[in-house]
């Protein structure tokens, strides 16, 4: 791999930061003494190295004051989550449990997730379930909602009244595989994503998989079960939505080298509504020249002014995955699981959940988020993760992030032991949030199932997650700033 381009400009750091710049390590092992220090007593908030303009992450004008948190959690009876004093869950849907439509049971491997405001105060929560071939329960074939009746992934759909309380549940969209995260669209809907490229003939698949779909979770039928071509079969993770013209940008999760890319989605229809992006589009993969991979880049608030965008030669990928199709003697943008991306203020982030040298990245990271501003075709890392840099979480790495009610960020870990929402406020100060308590493993060698599609509703009062396995949707409320 080359070496990184000069980037524009390098944020300088607050005099109480350390001055040095952070780097990879040499290698990178897990942070597990980082995780005692900062759980120790009970789950009180720690305090972390802050060398980069964390702010620039946030574009809630609602600052939260550093408050570290919401105290120490307490150890849930029910055994299922902890929580700071003053909150309280409320379990919505259960793995296994019959679904309210009587369409089946409720599916497996819970994952991305969002929430819609409703008629009279009611929220529409719409669920991913990335099932794979294998999945113990998969979402049950609906006519008129499947994809491809081979496939056991898909959503489903919650909704609930201004108290939480499940009036309705059933599948949204069936037949599609390993859906993990997706993102909202400006008119309502969410875009799932498919994290597979799969061709028909493969784990007894009928049809091609690695789509996006759309689903319209107050009324399913109203978008089916019609894949967007035109934005790429790829291993999709998630989507975000620039609401003043309708671009579309797309993180890929490839899982072996060479990664995944960055992509935007230049609609036919921008901004159409329901359905709109079925009439197509331009897909495009972003190119920073001189930088093929963006592991290298170690500095919070080193940016880049020349970002290109390139045609994608064959968005279907008919024979060669599109990280593998030519982009011409520059060649093209990688990174190592890329993975949330949501749109805030003028500008879309996404997230690079790790890199590892030893499974082929240029340099070793805990976690990156990346800013790109459209309107100065500018790229910035605005918070790097890990020992020794802006934010020392306890895990491994982050995964599904959302903006929170006070400005600041809940971020699913992705790492070993216990597992943790994590809180990150405006100033870069870390909280545990809630601590799942369902032991998947044994007394012995004990795992638990880790969070994703943390989402808030639509007036900021309930933090909605989900327990991956055993799949469990919570509702959180209690004295939210």
């Amino acid at each position: 791999m080359s070496s990184a381009p000069a980037p524009r400009h390098a944020a300088t750091a607050p005099s109480s930061a350390p001055r040095h710049a952070a780097t990879a390590p040499a290698s990178a092992p897990r942070p597990t003494a980082t995780r005692r220090q900062l759980l120790a007593g009970g789950g009180a908030a720690a305090a972390v190295a802050f060398t980069g303009a964390f702010s620039e992450l946030f574009a809630s004008t609602a600052a939260a004051r550093g408050h570290g948190g919401y105290g120490p959690l307490v150890p849930d009876p029910g055994g299922l989550l902890d929580l700071p004093k003053g909150f309280r869950y409320r379990v919505l849907s259960r793995e296994g449990d019959p679904l309210r439509s009587g369409e089946g049971k409720v599916p497996s491997n819970h994952d991305g997730m969002a929430a819609f405001a409703g008629r009279h105060g009611r929220v529409h929560l719409v669920r991913n379930h990335e099932n794979r071939h294998t999945a113990e329960i998969g979402v049950p074939a609906v006519e008129g909602l499947t994809y491809d009746p081979a496939a056991k992934g898909g959503c489903t759909a919650l909704e609930l009244d201004g108290r939480n309380t499940v009036l309705g549940e059933r599948v949204a969209i069936a037949g599609t595989a390993v859906n993990c995260a997706g993102g909202p669209t400006p008119w309502g809907t969410w875009l799932t994503c498919e994290e597979t490229e799969d061709r028909a003939g493969t784990n007894g698949y009928a049809k091609d998989h690695g789509y996006i779909f759309e689903v319209d979770g107050a009324d399913p039928r109203r978008t089916g079960a019609i894949p967007l071509t035109a934005m790429g079969r790829f291993q999709h993770e998630a989507v975000a939505v620039d609401p003043r013209n309708g671009i579309v940008y797309e993180t890929e999760d490839a899982f072996d080298k060479p990664f995944g890319l960055f992509y935007r989605f230049l609609p036919d229809r921008p901004l159409g509504g329901t359905g709109s992006l079925r009439a197509g589009g331009a897909l495009e993969a972003m190119r920073v020249p001189g930088l093929p991979d963006l592991s290298v880049v170690q500095e919070t608030g080193a940016s880049f002014d020349r970002v290109e965008w390139v045609p994608v030669p064959d968005p279907l990928a008919a024979g060669t995955p599109i990280r593998l199709q030519d982009f011409g003697p520059q060649g093209i943008t990688h990174a190592q699981k890329l993975e949330g991306c949501y749109w805030g203020g003028s500008s879309v982030y996404f997230v690079s959940s790790f890199a590892h040298r030893d499974e082929g990245s240029a340099a070793d990271h805990y976690g990156q988020v990346w800013r790109y501003e459209p309107k100065r075709r500018r790229l910035t890392l605005v918070v790097v993760f890990g020992p020794d840099t802006d934010i020392q979480l306890p895990g491994e790495s982050p995964d599904n992030i959302c903006l929170a009610a006070d400005g600041g960020l809940m971020v699913c870990e992705d790492g070993g032991g216990a597992q943790h929402v994590l809180g990150v406020t405006r100033r870069g100060e870390v909280y545990p949030m809630a601590r799942g308590r369902q032991n998947i493993g044994t007394p012995e060698e004990p795992e638990w199932g880790e969070f994703a599609g943390v989402t808030f509703s639509p007036d900021g009062s309930t933090m909605y997650v989900n327990c991956y396995t055993p799949g469990t949707t919570f509702a959180v409320t209690g004295p939210w700033r």
